[in-house]
This record gives structure tokens, sequence and C-alpha cells, in this order.
């Protein structure tokens, strides 16, 4: 089946590579970047040179995740030439390094912008017509980070990606009734194929950065960074975070995982989801809510609709 996705953050990494294997698939891509007439104008002409070489539905549209403005007219856009939306891919994010002290209030409120309080701009802009259409698919691209080994010096995006988690943990129960299914996608910690380490941010209190450069903390970057490298198996490819999506997308509805793991690291987040996520399961069956570990049908979430 095919189906009008717009994914965020596809300028490049899991976003660009994922818009690019959706589309092969069969998909109608909207990759969803900011600037595209400006710094990332470089990556539009790219992404749609691909579209052309290989005769698929994907082309850019202008979307940045920290702008309510921006984020209803990408959609608003979607709806007007599509006449519908049927997969969200919350994947826009930006990670930082450095140790967390040297990071600002506003930095730390920053980066919750981007991995969090623009997964909810697009949820409120484009979730009206999920609802009414009475299915849908929000795949939210998480991070191990969240649960996993967890190492220093990347707290703020850390904790941002663990609110994203449980953001989407709970609109999975509150859009089951309007057959709005939800996967969460947690992808490990590839330090090759991205830019992420490279583009990451870096504390705006460079004297208190130093503090810890210079003291007890000297090289400890390093340490980090090649600690995380020995871990990656050399063949480690991104390319599955994107096949991964295409693999969530094309079940049909109902039968989608709930969350799925690419962690070639291994380090250790999908053994802590895997006990969360059953308790979670648990709990609602105890509380009467089983039904919400599963979308409805078209029919039942109409119903409910026309109940209202």
């Amino acid at each position: 089946m095919n189906h009008t996705i717009l994914i965020t953050g596809a300028s490049s990494g899991f976003g660009a590579l994922g818009a690019r294997a959706l589309a092969l698939a069969g998909h109608t891509v909207y990759a969803g970047i900011r600037q595209t007439r400006g710094r990332n104008a470089a990556q539009v002409d790219a992404l749609h040179a691909f579209a052309a070489e290989h005769q698929v539905a994907l082309q850019a549209i202008e979307l940045d995740v920290q702008s309510d403005a921006s984020v209803q007219a990408a959609v608003d856009q979607v709806i007007a030439v599509q006449g519908r939306l049927d997969v969200l891919v919350h994947n826009a994010g930006h990670m930082v390094f450095g140790p967390a002290e040297a990071f600002t209030p506003e930095q730390y409120a920053q980066l919750y912008d981007v991995n969090v309080l623009g997964t909810q701009r697009l949820n409120r802009a484009a979730l009206p017509h999920l609802r009414r259409q009475g299915s849908g698919l929000l795949l939210w691209v998480g991070s191990s980070s969240h649960r996993g080994g967890t190492p220093p010096y990347l707290a703020p995006y850390f904790a941002a990606k663990a609110a994203m988690d449980a953001v989407a943990v709970s609109y999975a129960g509150e859009l089951a009734r309007w057959g709005i299914e939800t996967s969460i996608l947690v992808p490990g910690a590839f330090t090759k194929g991205t830019q992420h380490f490279a583009h990451g941010g870096r504390p705006a209190d460079t004297e208190r950065e130093q503090a810890y450069a210079q003291g007890a903390y000297a090289e400890f970057e390093q340490q980090v960074l090649a600690g995380l490298a020995a871990c990656e198996p050399e063949d480690a490819d991104v390319a599955t975070v994107a096949q991964a999506m295409v693999d969530i997308v094309g079940q049909p509805l109902g039968r989608r995982p709930f969350r799925v793991h690419v962690d070639p690291s291994s380090d250790g987040c999908e053994v802590v989801n895997a006990v969360a996520d059953r308790i979670r399961a648990e709990f609602l069956r105890r509380i009467g809510l089983s039904d919400l570990l599963a979308p409805r049908p078209l029919a039942a979430a109409v119903e409910v609709d026309h109940g209202r």
C-alpha cells in the first residue's frame, strides 16, 4: 500500500536515508527540511536529484520543528496536495557533547525544544487529520540513550530523548481508539555513517568546560568516543535504521511492532525496554484498558468520533 509520509529532520543522517528508502519502497514521501533555500539548499537539490534518478515520489518540504507556523504550513501543504496524511516520522533531533555542568539552562531548553516540543508541534498540526481518517501511524525515532548504557557527556541529549520516549508511550494509548498506531524505533549510537557527533553542539560555558578538560577529566572526551567506537562492530551500517523504517511502515495496521531496536553495539536498552514495555502492558490490562495496546479498526474509530 502506498502511504503519504511526512518525515522531519530529513536533510541528513537517519532522516535523509529514511526518506529515500521509504520512497524507493513505493510511498509518497515529503522530506521535512528547514532552510530549504538557505543552508540546506544543496541537500534539497541532492534529494530531488535522487527522486528524478529513481523515479520516486519524494520531495523536500520546508519544515522547522521549532516553528508552529512552519509545521502547520507543511502539514497544510501535504493535505492540500494529497488529500490525506498517513504516516508521521518524528525524526528531527539534535545532540550535544560535553560535561553536563557546562551547558546552560537555555541549552537544555533548546535541546528539549527540538527533540520533544517539535514532535508536539507536528502532532497538533497533523493529528486532527489522522483522527478524521480513523487511521495512521506515528513512527518515533528515539535513541537507545534513554535507557541503555548512557555514557557521560551527553546529558542534555539523553534527557531530551528520554522525554520524547515518554511522550511517545503516552500518545500510543491516547491514539489507539482513533485507529492510530504507534511504533518507536530505537537506534543505537552509530559513530560512522552519520554526522551526529561531528555536528553535535558544545557547551556554551567554555570556562567550565575547560575546568573539566584540564582537571580530573582531562582527555575524558577521547575516552568516551573511543569506547563508543570500540563497541560498534565494523559492519555496523546506518542504512539498517532506514530499512527498519520501511519494514515498520510496510506492516498492516494493528500488526506493527510497538518498539524496534537497531543497536549494533548492544548497549542494553533493548533489555530494559522489554521489561518496561511488558510492565506497561500488564498495568493497562490491570486497570481495564487492554484495548489501548493496539489500534482500533477504522469503523470503531469513526463510531467513537461520531459519539463525541
